[in-house]
């Protein structure tokens, strides 16, 4: 059984930061790209961040340069530094991981997190 839960969402003034964070437990081998993605009402889900085990990562154009996403390995855990917040950054904000479990070597399996809120109000 592999868990992800997110953590540090909440209530912040626009201009504020606020860091996400998403650790992953269980039977797991290895862990390969490890992401944040966000749904806010009435919208389809998109991706914000992505990082992968070698250390690229991928940003949504509009949060390039505000936000940074980072990783623990030995932790089985991804950050979300969100700065420079804005109203439109409103969203349910998901952590994504792509798993190898040590149950099924070799095949790659998809965890969603179960979502932490980010509200960015005045």
């Amino acid at each position: 059984q592999v868990r992800l839960v997110e953590s540090g969402g909440g209530l912040v003034q626009p201009g504020g930061s606020l860091r996400l964070s998403c650790i992953a437990s269980g039977s797991i081998l290895s862990i390969d790209a490890m992401g944040w993605y966000r749904q806010a009402p009435g919208k389809q889900r998109e991706l914000v961040a992505a990082l992968t085990s070698g250390g690229s990562t991928n940003y949504k154009d509009s949060v390039k340069g505000r936000f940074t996403i980072s990783r623990d390995n030995a932790k089985n855990t991804v950050y979300l530094q969100m700065n420079s917040l804005k109203p439109e950054d409103t969203a349910v904000y998901y952590c994504k991981a792509d798993i190898i479990r040590t149950a099924v070597p070799g095949v790659i399996y998809n965890y969603w997190g179960q979502g932490t809120q980010v509200t960015v109000s005045s």
